[in-house]
């Protein structure tokens, strides 16, 4: 009777707690949720600060995910994340009708294929159907005998990342994953026995039976959870305000902080992230970690250079350049600078900068628009924000919102190093506002008021018109966005939804949500920031309530939620105590409520209280330089009345960097607040399906798809026709011609554009086939007649490497002149279409003159027989005999360095006009 008196006792104080303790002030109420001085309520359920050290919530997720078929597995040896790179993950498929199946790996090794006597079932399988349909168990066999043999003769384990595990150390191997109940949580391994593999025959061959439910919550077995303080964090800055929800999350936040300081005194990512990731780090550090840890932000930031440059980490096709924001590290060093006023951080921060800059000049820059290409900043699950018919090489062509404000707050703190180090500017000057003027001239959208997302196509672009969540944000916060009346009009235009600023809008039909479909903190910090420099106070009320709401309730500060639930369950991916997020959190009290803004040799206070947020609040032990700060601001508004120094009055509230020692410095504000700030709340939409165009005897034909109205039909790029019929009837007029199809709905929202459909004046259009076995190759004996791997046109292909073929001429005799497209056709089965860093890069020399990069996009893991096209570079030709270098230059190293290859099989010119 004892053992079930204590829990129900604790409910009882837990229950009485919730409904006996009246709520204080509001500070933010919504159809959806509110949030109070104290606490968080939302549909029934309250999360309560008890003190500011102490949360409690009753919380619970009524989300229930059914299980995918496809098995998603990583082994671990004793818990960390040691078997295999980022991204390069097992796979095995649950087929129907079978209860118990087995699946057999190799430590360290990719799936080598199907091996027992299921495949023909496995290969009939419903692709429409990608869930099971009833409990399943898996035996997983894992081989760990090369794992022992090397542990017995060596002594150790050399793991793919080159750390060597000595056999002592070995205790146990795990399975982690993305099916429930396997999770990515791989320091939590070894809390859970269920997941080791055992080898009691002792064979070197390592099993478990897990057993995967046909659907499953998380949440089913949860009760009232709590959190209390548990750590020091008293050598960073405190905050002490009216409202003790915001200070017990502010301490929450703290302390998660400390919780993500991994050994090495780098930054990991969150709970399931145990890398560093530059993004991450970046974004983290340009919010609040360079003001709260500078240490940890410097060590993570040199964790992320390799060979004098920034690192871009492993993504889609390989990495950079198809992935281009690595330059956030820009962001971040020089927060640091600021900061810290390190003299050595400065300069030897400016070099990697200038020099990672110095090969994104070549290879990302499109000098025609004065924009940089690549994939969207942070959003790099390709699915979740591209069409499915775009693959890297045309994500690398696209021009990303996002990551072209990154480059353009990149040049601008170029030119403020380089004038602190006496060195010139006019490049990087002339560079950023290249950017801006390209961002301005290309993304904006009158109509709308805000930017669209990306140029998107192949040989012609389109504007897609669907929001970018950060990229709107920064280019309020850096100023991109040209004139004061515009930024206001982001913040008033860009569609809102009920728990807060989805990615993007709207949002992709029959896309589960991660990207698409959802709202991540980190991205609503920066939005709250950006709402207070435009004044615009119900903005600025509402980002910080959908930062507040999810760390109150779920009590952690979670990477992202479900935008049409408000739920942590129910993206593809989700981890507690996500630095970015944590730091944003942070960010609220630091960028928004005091309004910091450092510079080269200051840091001024701009705050933005709400009247909501009246009153006044105390902010203890801010390090900055040489000082040690306590500021209090006292009253709401986005004005000063008055400024104290040490009690006496002081002329601005700011801090010069030459200040030392102890100081207090107090604001007074004006208690006002500009009217006419105006949010655009819509409820979460998605736009139409994308048409699936064909071209048939002069016509463009295409499906129905749900919900649409009517067709814009474009031709190269532009707008062309309109229709609410299904084809359209084509009079090629042009050598080259690019259609595409979007549908439009009742709303006025719009589908992604089709693939493009090329269609040419003859049957086989003024397109010229150059074969890579006859170029004039420095080595062209490698694999020339193409015996190893299949697929090829002509006789064969060339191998490209570091060290064979760096230099492959063309020589051609054109018929006619015009602008033509270049492309080259290729195969790269260095890595997955994914992840991996080894997109191949070479650059176009058209006589003497260089063009730009071409890019080899990893296509398959160990994929050498599935051919495509790179990227397309356009030239004026004049009609007969041109030289045409494909070469390795200086600036093509790729992130691995090492492998930089692909196998070329020809070079193709169409004629465009």
């Amino acid at each position: 009777m004892r053992l079930l008196y204590r829990p129900l006792l604790s409910s009882f104080i837990i229950l009485f707690l919730f409904t006996s303790v009246p709520a204080q002030r509001q500070l933010y109420k919504s159809d959806t949720y509110s949030v109070y001085s104290d606490r968080v309520v939302q549909n029934g359920f309250t999360a309560l600060a008890k003190t500011r050290n102490e949360l409690i919530s009753d919380y619970k997720s009524s989300f229930r995910k059914k299980t995918q078929r496809t098995v998603v597995m990583k082994f671990s040896i004793n818990g960390p994340d040691n078997e295999r790179a980022p991204g390069q993950d097992h796979h095995f498929i649950l087929i129907p009708g079978v209860r118990k199946d087995t699946a057999y790996f190799s430590f360290g090794k990719p799936d080598t294929g199907i091996t027992h006597d299921k495949l023909e079932k496995r290969s009939k399988i419903d692709p429409l159907n990608p869930y099971l349909d009833e409990d399943k168990d898996l035996v997983i066999r894992l081989d760990m005998r090369e794992v022992l043999s090397d542990f017995k003769k060596k002594g150790y384990f050399e793991t793919y990342d080159k750390a060597k595990l000595p056999a002592e150390s070995f205790k146990a191997v795990y399975v982690a994953g993305a099916n429930e109940p396997l999770n990515w949580n791989f320091p939590a391994l070894p809390d859970h026995p269920e997941m080791s593999l055992k080898d009691p025959d002792g064979d070197g061959i390592y099993e478990v039976t897990i057993h995967f439910p046909k659907e499953y919550s998380s949440e089913e077995k949860s009760a009232v959870k709590s959190w209390k303080l548990s750590k020091d964090i008293s050598r960073f800055p405190s905050y002490e305000s009216p409202d003790i929800l915001i200070d017990a999350l502010y301490n929450k936040a703290m302390e998660e902080m400390l919780e993500d300081v991994r050994e090495d005194g780098a930054f990991m990512a969150g709970a399931q992230w145990t890398g560093v990731w530059t993004r991450d780090i970046s974004y983290s550090i340009l919010l609040s970690m360079a003001i709260v840890n500078p240490d940890a932000s410097k060590t993570s930031l040199m964790a992320k250079v390799k060979n004098g440059i920034i690192i871009q980490d492993t993504g889609t096709g390989g990495a950079w350049p198809v992935s281009s924001d690595r330059m956030t590290w820009a962001l971040a060093a020089w927060e640091v600078y600021k900061t810290t006023g390190d003299k050595q951080w400065l300069k030897t921060s400016f070099e990697i900068i200038k020099k990672s800059a110095g090969a994104d000049l070549e290879n990302v820059l499109d000098t025609s628009t004065g924009l940089f290409m690549g994939e969207s900043s942070f959003l790099d699950w390709r699915e979740q924000t591209y069409p499915r018919w775009m693959d890297p090489k045309d994500i690398y062509k696209s021009k990303n919102l996002g990551t072209n404000m990154v480059h353009y707050e990149t040049y601008r703190i170029l030119s403020e190093m380089a004038k602190l180090l006496g060195e010139a500017t006019e490049k990087y000057d002339s560079t950023a506002a290249g950017i801006k003027d390209g961002i301005n001239r290309y993304l904006w959208m009158e109509d709308k008021g805000y930017y669209g997302q990306y140029l998107y196509g192949r040989n012609y672009l389109s504007l897609s018109p669907k929001s970018e969540a950060l990229g709107e944000a920064l280019s309020v916060i850096f100023d991109g966005a040209g004139t004061p009346q515009r930024q206001k009009k982001i913040i008033q235009n860009v569609p809102v939804t009920p728990f807060g600023l989805p990615c993007i809008y709207p949002e992709i039909p029959d896309m589960p949500p991660y990207h698409n479909n959802s709202v991540w903190p980190f991205v609503e910090s920066f939005w709250a920031w950006a709402s207070a420099k435009t004044g615009n106070n119900q903005s600025v009320l509402g980002a910080m309530a959908s930062v507040y709401r999810p760390a109150a309730l779920f009590l952690t500060n979670k990477e992202n939620l479900v935008a049409q639930t408000g739920d942590f369950l129910g993206t593809e991916i989700n981890s507690d105590r996500q630095l970015w997020s944590l730091s944003g959190n942070l960010a609220l009290t630091y960028r928004v409520i005091y309004g910091m803004r450092f510079t080269a040799d200051s840091l001024v206070f701009m705050p933005f209280i709400p009247k909501e947020y009246e009153g006044q609040r105390t902010l203890k032990n801010l390090k900055y330089r040489s000082a040690a700060l306590e500021v209090s601001v006292e009253g709401y508004g986005n004005k000063i009345a008055s400024v104290r120094l040490d009690g006496r009055p002081y002329s601005e509230a700011a801090i010069p960097a030459s200040l030392s020692g102890s100081h207090r410095l107090e604001i007074f504000m004006n208690n006002s607040l500009p009217e006419g700030g105006k949010v655009n709340m819509q409820d979460v939409a998605f736009a139409p399906e994308i048409p699936a165009v064909k071209y048939e005897d002069t016509k463009l034909s295409w499906n129905r798809t749900g919900g649409a109205i009517r067709y814009v039909v474009c031709k190269n790029g532009s707008e062309a026709f309109n229709t609410d019929k299904t084809e359209f009837e084509v009079k090629p007029n042009d050598p080259y011609m690019e259609y595409q199809v979007k549908a439009v709905d009742k709303n006025g929202l719009e589908s992604f554009l089709s693939a493009p459909v090329t269609i040419t004046i003859s049957p086989e259009g003024e397109i010229y086939t150059f074969q890579a076995e006859e170029s004039q190759a420095v080595d062209n004996t490698a694999d020339r007649e193409g015996s190893k791997y299949s697929g090829f046109t002509g006789t064969g292909y060339l191998v490209l490497d570091k060290s064979k073929n760096r230099e492959v001429s063309f020589e051609v005799d054109l018929p006619e002149a015009g602008l033509y497209s270049i492309d080259f056709r290729y195969a790269n089965g260095n890595g997955p279409i994914n992840t991996e860093n080894k997109c191949a890069i070479r650059t176009l020399v058209v006589d003497g003159r260089t063009m730009g990069a071409v890019v080899m996009p990893q296509r398959g893991d160990n994929l050498w027989t599935d051919w495509g096209f790179t990227n397309s570079l356009k030239a004026e030709l004049s009609k007969g005999r041109h030289i045409l270098t494909l070469k390795f230059s200086e600036y093509d190293d790729n992130m691995n360095v090492d492998v930089n290859g692909a196998l070329l099989d020809s070079m193709r010119l169409i004629l465009l006009k």
